[in-house]
């Protein structure tokens, strides 16, 4: 910068950087220019940065009312307090809420950094506002003469299809005028219905007949604090975030991920459908029954039941699909009549009429009240069967938390709601139990003759109000708390009353379980966790009813309706609706206990430990009403969320269940920085420069062979394009990387560094890849296959890459297949796109390779990349025909899927010529342990003299045994010394010859200088003082075509060079020499650490 302040230029003029731009939703179609072009970045379909100005768009400054000062004092700091307005037009403008003027500033400030806003945090699919992207950090710290990067969404993120449909019918809504509820109409009055059920008003009485007032309020109070624990368990989740649609499935999910909330979402629909046919049936007998006592029957009680409650399900079907709106006033309809009723009963229960007293109602009495205190359990029944029987009644709690999506505001309502309605609810259980055992005694004949004749045997309450109805202790009596189911209809006020109530109870919950279930599937079958079952996440009309959902729902509860036998499905249902809260529990819990910054509830009244105890207590409800169905409902749940868990769906909803891992994973790993490395637990750690992953699978899949579940497997690749990175790509590549990894199960990490060069990048990688303990201790690499073919200068640093390694105490082991390992540059090969990233057909985008050859060190070769990709393997191109493959490269491929499939039965000839500390010997070990290579056995070759053969094949023998290493075979080799053969030779003259200094030939001052330029030339004093040395190499590939042609595998002490005395290049020709020709090949040094020890 000259120092000269940038003008702001109006009209049509070129924007300049400095300019602030207006932001454009991505979901707006009203372009901002007056010439209705579209800017560059919408006519790719992307959110326009906020915080750029576009003159061009708007005209003249002076035309939006902008100050003079904006353009002569840009940095002129004045104190006005700058907002984002939106015109509802789909624009957002900065104004001064000061003077009502549109400024361009952050605080006065002619500057493109924003200030913070809410509509920066909100989803792609938020429904409550505009989604805004901040100024991305690239475009406000680059220099100004660099374009910056279109980093597309903050932080990386891409919305998602599902987040994109949310998208559109956020936008749907907001112009169609969607009905949503409050927390009275949507969440209170829901909940008090599903919870006042028929239990109510036919069972009710008959508990406290049995259980006695004292243990009936004990048994309503310990189910009231399962669903109270329940229910601020849910007013935490829900206060944690936007609550969307789902209920139960949504709230579960979201916080202990898609394998928890899948197998509770699908049980828990299920169970809200088949509780549709169980409510129906419950309305349909009553409705028999009255027809019966006017002997009105169709055609007998069975069928008149299933005709009745197809009738009843088929109108309240039609009262759903109608609406919400319709299903909300049908709703209060029938709190209206439950209301009623229940007032009636307590209206009755003071107005005691004598005609009534001989069925046992006598008004409220102390003597009554001390009698039915305490339990008379009978038929053996107990306190827990009556638990049993009465915890249903207290279940509904989540109706209002299903239909969480039709909520204004969830977040407030949900709490409110379902807190209020458990408190009304228990209050009128514990009101009815004290009425009812006050009132009416346990056994009544209803015969008026029955009065006290006996005042000397008769002792029940009722003797003192007149009667004696001690016969009923030989049984048969009708009357009474323990006899009569309709003993309320006897209380009430008004009797029929009470069968509208029972009506009303038993549709209201039926109604409320048939728009639960769809809005929960439909929630379910929108995330894609089952497979197939996406048909159903379709919505109609401004509400996004699910149709199809409802009359799936229809014929579950048709189905059960039609059987007309719920007694053995019913406490199955009530088995699912408590797994649901005991995860919901649970959920809190683990939340709570994995500490994530992102556990942070509005709701405050809760407790980790309460809701764990929730949890617990559902549980054991589950098991104290029917421990069948318990096991039953645990195994679906099990079986469910295995399936789940093998599928792994790809969604990412920042779980508890990853908080807690990474809090167990950062613990664990801090707890192993204070132990010191033993050599029991040594595990070969290995960084594998393998480049992209699929550039070369038979290395990686290797390493994972004898490292899966062992140790730590880093797969590295070291970039050397010149082009400045982009860092979205550079993320999504590394997700693709990791990602292919994943699909091809080989447990290991993928990495990358941006190097000049090979050796540099393995430099940064083994100083600082790792995490305390869990640190990479040997490179892996595959063998230059092509080296002699390349420039030298790449050998150089392909040895120096291995002399730093020893360096840095790491161990060295390298791969060679005599095909090559490097299939990069076969077109089409095993592509890094996932299904989901290809590119749609007729579009231009190819896998290929530019790789500069087979085996080429790609990682110290930058290939030449001229398009805008930074992956070697993803180019941009016209899509072509694939040629068909050269025999070479079909042999390439069969090659690199060796090490896929299980091997046979044979050899992995384990050549253990100098001791490194073991890790020769304990990769083979380790590979034999795998279910890869379990049938191969180990051969060992060593070193020795011809006349102490026995002695040394013994000794090893020994070792092998203390280390606990099962061989086949142990082989001394005495001719190891042997002169090589002279064909042998003279290949190894021929090989060394191009690198030759050859000094003796030219002046000591050009030789010198030829040195210094290229020093991987072969001196002719190093060729003679390491002679020796090289025929040692060319002996042993003699012996290893001789005793090892056949072995799967052949694993090898690698020789070592010393640095700084033999050059690059006859290192080279060393390994080239002794691996040429030979099975798969493994040249291994440890870092001469003892890694094996017979001690225990």
């Amino acid at each position: 910068m000259s120092g000269q302040k940038p003008s702001l230029k109006s009209g049509g003029s070129p924007q300049s950087r400095f300019q602030v731009d207006v932001v454009t939703e991505a979901s707006s179609a009203t372009p901002a220019s007056t010439n209705g072009s579209k800017p560059p970045e919408e006519s790719k379909g992307r959110p326009r940065v906020v915080g750029f100005l576009d003159f061009g768009a708007l005209g003249s400054a002076m035309d939006i009312g902008l100050p003079p000062d904006v353009f002569h004092e840009p940095d002129t700091t004045r104190s006005d307090s700058v907002s984002l307005h939106s015109t509802g037009t789909g624009h957002t403008h900065m104004s001064d809420s000061h003077s009502n003027t549109y400024y361009m500033r952050t605080f006065g400030h002619n500057t493109i950094d924003a200030v913070p806003n809410i509509d920066f945090y909100r989803h792609t699919a938020a429904t409550l506002g505009e989604k805004l992207i901040r100024p991305s950090l690239s475009e406000l710290h680059d220099e100004l003469d660099k374009e910056p990067f279109e980093d597309g969404l903050a932080n990386g993120e891409e919305p998602s299809a599902a987040e994109e449909a949310a998208a559109a019918l956020a936008a749907k809504e907001a112009k169609g005028g969607t009905i949503k509820f409050g927390w009275v109409k949507g969440v209170l009055i829901r909940c008090m219905l599903n919870i006042w059920g028929v239990m109510l008003f036919i069972r009710m009485t008959w508990i406290v007949g049995q259980a006695g007032i004292g243990l009936t309020i004990v048994i309503i109070l310990m189910a009231t604090l399962v669903t109270t624990i329940t229910g601020l368990s849910t007013s935490a989740i829900a206060t944690n975030g936007f609550v969307r649609g789902g209920g139960a499935y949504y709230l579960i999910s979201r916080s202990l991920g898609p394998e928890f909330g899948g197998s509770i979402g699908l049980i828990f629909a299920f169970a809200n459908a088949v509780a549709v046919a169980m409510y129906v049936v419950g309305f349909a007998e009553t409705v028999v029954e009255m027809l019966n006592d006017v002997d009105a029957l169709m055609t007998d009680e069975l069928n008149d039941i299933r005709i009745v409650g197809t009738l009843t399900v088929i109108l309240l079907l039609g009262i759903s699909v109608a609406g919400m709106e319709w299903e909300a006033k049908a709703q209060i309809v029938l709190l209206v009549i439950l209301l009623a009723a229940i007032a009636n009963y307590f209206i009755g229960s003071f107005i005691a009429i004598e005609s009534k007293e001989p069925k046992g109602f006598f008004g409220y009495n102390t003597a009554i009240f001390l009698e039915n205190l305490g339990p008379d359990f009978r038929e053996e029944e107990t306190f827990f069967s009556m638990f049993a029987i009465f915890f249903p009644a207290a279940t509904g709690i989540l109706a209002g938390a299903n239909i969480s999506g039709d909520l204004t505001d969830p977040q407030s309502a949900i709490p409110k709601g379902t807190l209020l309605a458990i408190v009304i609810t228990g209050i009128t259980y514990v009101a009815v139990t004290i009425s009812a055992g006050s009132c009416i005694v346990r056994d009544a004949t209803g015969d008026h003759n029955d009065t006290v004749s006996d005042t000397v045997n008769c002792t029940d309450a009722a003797c003192t109000l007149g009667y004696d109805f001690s016969i009923c202790k030989e049984g048969g009596c009708q009357y009474g708390l323990m006899n009569d189911f309709q003993v309320m209809s006897l209380v009430s006020g008004f009797g029929p009353l009470i069968s509208a109530g029972i009506f009303s109870a038993t549709l209201s919950s039926a109604l409320a379980s048939l728009v639960s279930a769809p809005k929960v599937f439909q929630a379910l079958c929108k995330d894609n966790i089952y497979p197939g079952l996406g048909v159903f996440a379709k919505g109609y009309g401004k509400n996004n009813e699910p149709l199809r959902g409802y009359v799936l729902t229809f014929c579950i509860g048709l189905a059960f309706i039609l059987i007309a036998e719920l007694n053995i499905i019913a406490p199955i249902i009530s088995n699912f609706f408590l797994a649901s809260y005991a995860l919901i529990n649970f959920s809190v819990f683990h939340a709570s206990l994995a500490n994530s910054p992102g556990w942070r509830p509005s709701f405050k009244y809760y407790n980790m430990w309460v809701s764990l105890a929730g949890a617990v207590l559902c549980c054991v409800v589950m098991f104290v009403i029917n421990w069948w169905a318990a096991l039953v409902t645990l195994l679906i749940v099990l079986a469910l969320y295995i399936y789940v868990s093998y599928k792994k769906p790809d969604v990412n909803w920042g779980s508890s269940t990853q908080a807690l891992i990474y809090n167990q994973a950062l613990t664990h790993c801090i707890n192993l920085t204070g132990v010191e490395d033993h050599v029991k637990n040594f595990r070969p750690q290995c960084l594998v420069m393998a480049g992209y992953p699929n550039s070369r699978p038979a290395l990686l899949q290797l390493v994972n062979s004898f490292t899966k579940n062992v140790g730590l497997m880093v797969c590295a690749h070291v970039r050397t394009v010149t082009r400045r990175p982009n860092l979205k790509e550079l993320s999504q590549e590394h997700a693709r990387c990791q990602r292919w990894l994943n699909k091809k199960r080989i447990k290991a990490f993928y990495t990358h560094v941006f190097s000049d060069n090979l050796r540099h990048g393995a430099q940064f990688l083994m100083q600082a890849v790792g995490l305390g303990r869990l640190k990479p201790n040997t490179l892996v690499m595959g063998f230059k296959n092509n080296w002699s073919d390349g420039d030298m200068r790449d050998v150089e640093v392909y040895i120096n890459t291995i002399h730093d390694a020893f360096d840095l105490q790491f161990g060295v082991v390298l791969l060679r297949l005599q095909d090559g390992l490097d299939i990069s540059h076969i077109q089409g090969q095993d592509e890094l796109l996932s299904s989901s990233e290809k590119p749609p057909v007729g579009s231009k985008e190819v896998v290929v390779s530019v790789s500069l050859g087979k085996d080429s060190e790609s990682d110290s070769c930058p290939p030449k990349i001229t398009t805008n990709q930074s992956s070697p393997l993803i180019m941009l191109g016209e899509r072509s025909t694939k040629s068909p493959l050269s025999l070479t490269d079909q042999r390439l491929l069969e090659t690199s899927q060796q090490f896929k499939k299980k091997q046979g039965k044979g050899t992995i000839d384990v050549w253990w010529l100098f001791d490194d500390g073991g890790l020769t010997l304990l990769i083979p070990f380790l590979l034999t342990n795998g279910s890869k290579w379990g049938d191969c056995r180990i051969r060992v070759f060593i070193g020795g003299k011809i006349n102490r053969i026995d002695h040394d094949r013994r000794a090893m023998a020994t070792l092998l045994s203390r280390f606990r290493i099962d061989f086949s075979d142990i082989n001394v080799l005495g001719d190891i010394n042997t002169k090589p053969k002279k064909h042998s030779k003279l290949s190894f003259k021929e090989l060394i010859e191009p690198y030759r200094l050859k000094e003796d030939d030219m002046e000591q001052e050009a030789a010198e200088r030829l040195k210094a330029q290229e020093p991987w030339r072969i001196t002719d004093n190093e060729l003679e003082l390491y002679k020796a040395k090289s025929n040692r190499q060319i002996r042993l590939n003699e012996l290893l075509k001789e005793h090892s042609s056949m072995a799967k595998l052949i694993v090898m002490s690698m020789p070592l060079a010393r640095k700084g005395t033999v050059s690059s290049a006859l290192y080279m020709c060393w390994l080239e020499t002794l691996s040429k020709d030979l099975p798969p090949l493994l040249l291994v040094r440890g870092n001469h650490q003892s890694v094996l020890t017979f001690y225990s």
